[in-house]
């Protein structure tokens, strides 16, 4: 072990002579044998940096990566393009290597990029307030839910099946620690039933959680859910797609307590499933009850503008189960890069892009149903994303078109047993008509 240590021998020597130890081994004289190795690592021998870099290279190849295919796979974490300038701009050190800023005064920069950050998300969400720093959409959900619970002194919340499936699971497990009992109410034409919403709200209800566009792309009616939920004086919880916001009714517009999503379609990359950012926003009367970071903005004692960290102290991060929150890690990095992509792109691009996504992904449905091989399994209007269903088995068909390099759509199936031989596909900005085709081409000789 000590042999891949990057201190020399006496160094170490030096390290355990201070502590009074002899060996490194006696580092860990407490340690059971039983569970120590008691032989050399199978390691192969040293390669030089040339012949590492070689070998590092053909295991990379191994994988494939979005530059050399076409991917109209989507559920979740999507392939937009990320204009340069933002790897440019957040691989800069004083932002790529700072983490958290528990010191205001000499974290200015980075205190404003979270403001900006949380001003952009106001103005796509509708709300008053926005926070930073949440994991993700999933995470995001979970803890909007833990606010309501909160704020209403129920414990009780209704969510669309039409949801995310990953974040119902985050959120069922985050509820069962924190006694809130999670029901789900089913769909009608991909989109939340909301006679049996109405059928199942009631007093004991703290939220209904609503996604749009949801897990089918589908564009749900978010302001009928309002209506029912506040009937029964519970908080609505939107999940949204940020991009779909620059073209659609914002949910603050259409009566959303709280707005939740993920960031990671703005300007971050989807590198594996991770790390992305979720966002959250809501109203003036629930801003005490918001986890993460929240940056105010206000003046320093020379009257100059100056960002803060405000409504809320870093005690609430380890106050365990009196917390409001346990979420304490940053993720202001993503954060920044979202930032950075709303900018460059301004309202206008961002509405392009919107416009582009909505467009194309009809285009593509609407050549896989002219195809005859396909059929959509809902008819209600959809943004980016789309669910159709195929005369042959879907999973045969995604391993077909990978060896044409082009990455296919979800297996339906797989969340939604009941819709057989379903395939989700997404097309963003980036997929071509020509891409599109090719698609349909290969997809439908592959059914015949």
């Amino acid at each position: 072990m000590a042999s891949y240590l990057s201190s020399t021998k006496e160094e170490q020597q030096a390290m355990l002579s201070e502590i009074g130890l002899s060996s490194v081994e006696a580092l860990f004289a407490d340690l059971p044998e039983s569970v120590c190795l008691s032989r050399d690592l199978e390691l192969p021998p040293a390669l030089s940096e040339m012949e590492l870099t070689s070998y590092m290279r053909k295991l990379s190849q191994k994988n494939i990566s979005l530059d050399d295919t076409r991917c109209f796979l989507g559920a979740g974490a999507y392939d937009h393009f990320i204009p340069s300038v933002v790897g440019n701009l957040t691989s800069r050190q004083e932002f790529y290597t700072a983490y958290t800023p528990y010191q205001p005064e000499i974290s200015q920069g980075t205190l404003q990029a979270i403001f900006e950050f949380q001003s952009m998300i106001c103005e796509l969400t509708g709300m008053d307030i926005a926070n930073a720093s949440m994991y993700d959409g999933a995470t995001a959900l979970a803890e909007a839910v833990a606010m309501a619970a909160s704020q209403t002194g129920r414990n009780e919340v209704l969510i669309a099946n039409t949801v995310h499936p990953e974040s119902r699971e985050v959120l069922k497990t985050y509820a069962h620690y924190k006694g809130i009992a999670v029901k789900e109410i089913g769909y009608h034409n991909g989109s939340i039933d909301l006679d049996a919403l109405a059928a199942a709200c009631s007093d004991q209800t703290a939220a209904v959680i609503v996604q749009s566009p949801n897990f089918f792309g589908i564009i749900e009616d978010l302001g009928q859910a309002a209506e029912v939920t506040h009937q029964h004086k519970a908080l609505l919880i939107a999940s949204v797609d940020p991009i779909s916001l620059a073209i659609l009714k914002s949910p603050g517009e259409l009566g959303a307590d709280i707005v939740v999503g993920d960031g990671q379609c703005l300007g971050n990359p989807i590198s594996f499933g991770g790390p992305g950012l979720g966002f959250m926003a809501t109203s003036k009367k629930l801003m005490r009850k918001l986890p993460g970071r929240v940056v105010g903005q206000t003046t320093d004692v020379d009257g100059k503008r100056a960002f803060v960290l405000t409504l809320q102290t870093r005690e609430q991060h380890i106050r365990r189960d009196k917390a409001t929150s346990n979420i304490c890690s940053n993720q202001a990095l993503n954060a920044l890069a979202a930032t950075i992509y709303m900018t460059v792109l301004g309202k206008e691009g961002l509405k392009e892009v919107a416009t582009l996504c909505l467009n194309k992904a009809h285009y593509l449905h609407d050549q896989l149903i002219q195809s005859g091989e396909f059929t959509p399994i809902f008819s209600a209007p959809f943004f980016k994303e789309f669910a159709v269903s195929s005369t042959g088995d879907t999973e045969a068909l995604n391993n077909a078109l990978l060896a044409d390099q082009i990455i296919g759509g979800y297996v339906v199936e797989k969340s939604y047993p009941e819709l057989k031989n379903g395939w989700l596909l997404a097309v963003t900005e980036k997929r071509t008509r020509l891409e599109m085709d090719s698609l349909v081409e290969k997809a439908v000789n592959h059914c015949d």
